[in-house]
């Protein structure tokens, strides 16, 4: 296959670290970008194509596939709209903030036998990968935590869109939660919610949160979920049978602000490139974390007023 042309939709915050790994990566090309703030669409690459909509873009770029990095609110039917026109797809996380927009999604992608990938950057982070090198013929996990912990008013920068629930598909367990669950099945495989304390300010938003996940090997994870944390802390930790307890910081050795999400979108565009190659299979991750997503919200309302039964597992 010759390399990709690629259009990118959406030039909000994550999208200097997709224009990063295009100018590093020559496994795609950027040959268009789309947002309809003329601002942010000056600051594209001087020799792409610019677009105010992205039905304009599809219409007339001539792409392989597209990148979306709009609002979640937005990525149903843009993704949509890119699968009805024959465009493999790269989508930020959450797949869409509806379980059914997903499921269609999904659909409209195996009926047109047209990608559809969901990034989630922090499976390609480094210390993450060395950690399930460490373990790798290990004992058994027995319980796991992810901690995934930050002021979210710092990450969001101008995308103020993040603290609208209507916007984002709710708060931390919307947004964060689908990184953090995909991190769970990283290493325990599919899980289901056993558990949830969810934690609301006084607009309703969820701000902090605490699930407990059970895995068929019998290992519990604990994810820690936390918006209003001063600072930031992304970590892994997993205890063995044998009684050893490892650890990964996702930001270790990256002292700059999200720093550690240069190489991780690298990793989103190489991933992205080979499954569209059709060297390596496709994952239906999206699905798998926006249904976790679903599943936490629905327990805190079942479980309202009592508080749930323990804490996360520590590791």
């Amino acid at each position: 296959m010759t390399v990709p042309r690629v259009g990118l939709i959406g030039l909000g915050v994550i999208s200097r670290f997709y224009l990063a790994a295009f100018e590093r990566e020559a496994c795609a090309r950027l040959v268009a970008v789309c947002d309809p703030d003329e601002d942010r669409l000056a600051t594209a690459p001087p020799q792409v194509s610019r677009y105010r909509d992205h039905r304009e873009l599809l219409r007339a770029a001539n792409l392989d596939a597209v990148v979306v990095n709009v609002p979640n609110d937005l990525h149903y039917p843009v993704c949509r709209d890119a699968l009805e026109a024959g465009r493999a797809v790269c989508v930020e996380k959450p797949l869409a903030t509806k379980p059914s927009d997903a499921h269609h999604l999904l659909r409209l992608a195996q009926h047109s036998g047209t990608m559809l990938f969901t990034s989630f950057h922090r499976r390609y982070n480094r210390e993450v990968n060395a950690l399930r090198d460490r373990i790798a013929s290990a004992a058994p996990i027995t319980s796991l935590t992810v901690r995934y912990e930050e002021t979210i008013e710092e990450h969001a920068g101008q995308d103020r869109w993040y603290l609208d629930p209507e916007r984002c598909g709710g708060g931390c367990v919307a947004d964060n939660g689908p990184n953090a669950f995909d991190l769970v099945r990283l290493f325990l495989g599919d899980v289901q919610v056993a558990d949830a304390a969810v934690h609301r300010d006084a607009h309703g938003v969820d701000r902090q949160a605490q699930v407990l996940l059970d895995a068929p090997s019998g290992a519990a994870a604990g994810v820690v979920l936390d918006w209003s944390c001063p600072g930031e802390r992304k970590t892994v930790e997993v205890r063995l049978a044998d009684g050893t307890v490892d650890r990964a910081d996702m930001l270790a050795g990256h002292p700059e602000f999200k720093g550690s999400l240069w190489h991780e979108y690298v990793g989103v565009l190489r991933d992205f490139t080979d499954i569209l190659a059709g060297r390596r299979p496709n994952d239906p991750g999206g699905l798998a974390a926006l249904e976790l997503v679903t599943a936490t919200y629905a327990r805190e309302r079942a479980d309202r007023p009592r508080r749930p039964r323990q804490e996360a597992p520590r590791t």
